[in-house]
């Protein structure tokens, strides 16, 4: 089998593993890795055994795929190059900065029929795959994404940065349309919200939870699941779940709370999550989920298989996404938070409750403003 050719854009933080791992893999050729900062680009392709390049556009008639892993203002300009020219991308989420942005590299995608795979890398984290071998229609969701402030992904907000992680996930999980969205936000730092909860609501009743932050003093990936079959929670980070369902016996209406104490905590949750319910604590184990991920890419590229992850199904969680801030900004803070004006240059984010920077900055500009009088 002839190799494929494969190259990656920004090689950073991130970009740098999908470089290391694409090396790596069988029947596939790293021809160069690409990055403005050259410096970084030699650094990283003396490591994986390539060269580099300072400049996208001279990889585009040389590979056969290329994996974007550059900010997320740039996947549109640097995605689209390539899809444009019939090539297969890999994009890191989310697939670009806004709605409109996202819609253009799906349809490139599809009037080129070039692969347009999106890195939503928890569905490649075992923790999910529980679901499978213990089926339980999600009725009721909630998750919790908290990150500590990283100073990468500013260009974006912390829906568009993290939130979507949880986003892709509930939509692959439930069918149904999106009846409303719900959302509030709170900028600490910058421009964007750094903290945000959004309701999600669905046609078929089912209802979606999600937090997330960037501004936490610890990070937390988790997500929790009811159903009428049973209860999952998932911790992606550790990579564990507990899944509790009723036991065979209570279903067999063999259990009643006849010889049971009452007036002892103990022993009403020894009976409960001993008899009346089945407790199962799991931790996965598998490969690392980057590993995987490009995997599938590389597997979609020949031909083998469809991407887990492609370019429409993370269209609809940036269609959702863009929902979000919609009602994010639309929401109005009455009180005494409404004295903390926003930024004039961070209008669209204007309904985005300011932290105290907001305030320090104010303050600022009002002395720049008097100082050019």
């Amino acid at each position: 089998m002839k190799p494929l050719r494969v190259g990656v854009v920004g090689v950073g933080h991130l970009g740098q593993h999908h470089a290391r791992i694409l090396a790596s893999l069988p029947n596939v050729e790293l021809v160069a890795v690409a990055d403005s900062r050259p410096e970084q680009a030699q650094a990283v392709a003396a490591k994986v055994g390539t060269r580099a390049v300072d400049d996208y556009r001279e990889l585009i008639d040389q590979v056969d795929a290329v994996s974007v892993a550059v900010p997320t203002v740039l996947h549109r300009e640097v995605a689209g190059a390539f899809l444009s020219r019939g090539i297969a991308a890999m994009v890191e989420k989310p697939l670009a900065g806004s709605l409109a942005e996202a819609e253009q590299l799906v349809a490139l995608s599809r009037s080129t029929g070039a692969v347009l795979q999106v890195g939503h890398i928890e569905r490649f984290n075992p923790a999910l795959s529980v679901l499978q071998d213990a089926p339980i229609r999600p009725r009721y969701l909630t998750a919790e994404r908290l990150s500590i402030y990283t100073f990468r992904s500013t260009d974006i907000g912390v829906v568009f940065d993290l939130m979507i992680h949880d986003i892709d996930i509930v939509l692959s999980l439930i069918s149904a349309p999106v009846r409303s969205v719900a959302a509030v936000g709170a900028s600490l730092f910058g421009d964007h919200e750094d903290v945000a909860n959004a309701r999600i609501e669905f046609e078929d009743g089912t209802v979606a939870n999600l937090t997330a932050s960037r501004a936490s003093e610890a990070a937390t990936r988790k997500m929790r699941i009811w159903g009428a079959e049973g209860y999952v929670s998932l911790d992606f980070a550790a990579k564990q779940a507990t899944v509790v369902r009723p036991s065979d016996a209570f279903l067999a209406g063999q259990l009643d709370l006849e010889g049971v104490d009452l007036s002892q905590a103990a022993e009403i949750k020894e009976h409960l999550f001993g008899k009346v319910l089945r407790v199962d604590k799991l931790q996965t184990t598998g490969r690392e989920p980057l590993a995987l991920e490009l995997e599938d890419f590389v597997a979609a590229v020949r031909g083998d298989s469809r991407p887990r992850v492609s370019g429409e199904d993370a269209l609809r969680a940036v269609r959702v996404a863009d929902q979000i801030l919609r009602s994010l900004d639309a929401h109005r803070w009455d009180g005494d938070n409404a004295s903390v004006a926003p930024l004039s240059h961070a209008s669209e984010a204007a309904s985005v409750l300011r932290g105290p920077h907001a305030l320090r900055l104010n303050k600022s500009a009002a002395v720049r403003k008097h100082s050019e009088r």
